[in-house]
């Protein structure tokens, strides 16, 4: 086979893996195609070979889940179409260069196929902890996500997503570095089995634990407004009110809930000339505590904001985590020259982040909140910036600006992973859905389905006892993915010493 059909074999083999991603979640597909990857990315000769099938497996894996990047440039199709295909190529050349870049990573500390394909665990680890912490990060379909539908998943809540990927990585390269040697290939893949069927019977325990209820309900409003007509002033009424009609809407014999959650920027108007409309919610809660998604701004900066009423007070939360071309522009100033502008924000060049150790969000009785909004949610590093451990999570969003197709189900996913990593239950508004509430062990136990209009009540999930992933965050699979790497690299080098002396 040539070095092409091989590039164009792993640019496939990236499109499949992709399947194992939500809304698909075909995570025994996306198993398989990673090991074909695996297989012919370690073949390559020359570093440059090895880079180049790195970056063709990427721009396939990037392809099959981030083709939904077009979809808010066609919000405004007059404005902001012709960006759409340059931002979904774009953005699909430019991530699968640190693909390319673990690709080359392993070719250079290992010193034959076997070695290399075994580089590949450590390579591809750093590749994806790059990915989500470099220039603000974007870890978006991270590989561990694919075991979400099984119960493997529940192991994040020890190492993390990315511990998550390292163990796909481990269990897949070993065998398929050990292919020449029938036998030990043969024991790798029962080895990798085994292993696997040892955490799905853990985590099938850990999901069958009974936890006690914490008596308390929820209501998740879905207002439905589409992007398009969001921000039109003559819909804008009409969303709001709706939203203000499932707020006051009482449960069985009258009962209310005990929190209400509306979505993200749910409150047309700036907080600090809202008074009226935040008069008509606490009106319509009946005293009930209501977070919701709004707009603010001071000292010329505006910030997209969770806020909380409760007994007449505000207690305001302002996103920290602001996605880059959405929400502000980098060098706003000299790329609107060409008519490149963000698109979330109206406001300048869009919102300014919110400040570090901002407190959790407190409902007294209810506990303590740890607020999240949209882009947040990806990020596990972000949910260890707060200065003491919350009782739940909440997540407001609008992901009307994604389409239908999968954007909305991988968001959903990401926010389930979160729960496990964390031990924490969240709750997660989203204006246009999906909504719902989520249990600590990343189970959605009542929701409200894209596109529909209404609300949900649920008993909040209790949160588990703090996780090891909670306590630790990334570090130690960046120590082992580094020491690996060193181990390799050192391996190398006194190969090439023996080499050279012979």
């Amino acid at each position: 086979m040539s070095d092409w059909r091989r590039r164009w074999l792993l640019a496939l083999a990236g499109v499949v893996m992709g399947a194992g991603q939500a809304p698909f979640s075909l995570w025994w597909l996306a198993l398989a195609a990673l090991a074909v990857l695996l297989w012919l990315l370690a073949g390559a000769a020359r570093l440059r070979e090895a880079a180049l099938r790195g970056w063709f497996a990427g721009v396939g894996y990037v392809l099959a889940t981030h083709f939904w990047i077009i979809d808010p440039f066609l919000v405004d199709p007059v404005r902001h179409g012709w960006m759409a295909p340059f931002a979904v190529l774009g953005l699909s050349a430019g991530l699968a260069l640190i693909f390319a870049g673990g690709a080359a990573l392993a070719h250079l500390v290992g010193w034959g196929a076997r070695s290399r394909t075994l580089a590949l665990i450590p390579a591809l680890v750093m590749a994806e902890l790059f990915r989500a912490y470099a220039l603000t990060g974007f870890p978006w379909a991270p590989l561990g996500s694919l075991w979400l539908e099984t119960p493997v998943a529940q192991s994040a809540a020890i190492w993390g997503v990315h511990g998550l990927s390292a163990m796909t990585l481990s269990l897949l390269a070993v065998p398929v570095a050990l292919r020449a040697r029938r036998r030990l290939a043969g024991g790798a893949a029962v080895l990798s089995l085994a292993v696997v069927a040892g955490l799905w019977v853990w985590g099938a325990a850990r999901m069958d634990v009974p936890q006690a209820s914490t008596g308390q309900v929820v209501r998740v409003v879905q207002p439905n407004a589409a992007q398009h007509l969001k921000w039109d002033p003559a819909h804008m009424p009409i969303f709001f009110n709706r939203a203000l009609d499932m707020t006051a809407v009482a449960g069985p014999e009258g009962a209310r809930p005990d929190l209400i959650v509306w979505p993200e920027t749910a409150v047309p108007a700036l907080l600090e000339h809202a008074d009226n409309l935040i008069a008509a919610m606490e009106e319509a809660a009946g005293g009930v505590p209501v977070l919701f998604g709004v707009q603010r701004s001071e000292a010329g900066l505006y910030y997209n904001s969770l806020a909380a009423l409760r007994d007449g007070q505000v207690q305001v939360y302002d996103k920290r985590h602001l996605v880059p071309f959405g929400e502000y522009m980098p060098f706003g100033e000299l790329l609107s020259q060409w008519g490149i502008t963000h698109l979330a924000s109206a406001q300048g060049f869009g919102y300014a982040p919110g400040p570090e150790g901002q407190p959790l969000l407190d409902l007294g009785a209810l506990g303590k909140g740890l607020p999240l909004i949209c882009y947040e949610g990806i990020f596990p590093q972000d949910l260890r910036g707060f200065p003491e451990r919350a009782d739940w999570l909440v997540l407001v969003t609008n992901d009307a600006w994604f389409g239908k197709l999968t954007m909305p189900y991988a968001h959903l996913d990401q926010a389930r992973m979160r729960a496990i990593e964390t031990g924490l239950p969240m709750i997660r508004a989203a204006n246009t859905g999906i909504s719902g509430v989520i249990d600590a062990e990343g189970r959605v136990i009542t929701k409200l389905g894209l596109g529909e209009t209404g609300y949900a009540d649920a008993v909040l999930p209790p949160a588990r006892a703090e996780t090891p992933y909670a306590r630790r965050g990334d570090l130690p699979v960046l120590l082992w993915g580094l020491g690996l790497l060193l181990a390799l690299g050192a391996g190398r080098i006194a190969i090439d010493r023996r080499r050279r002396a012979a």
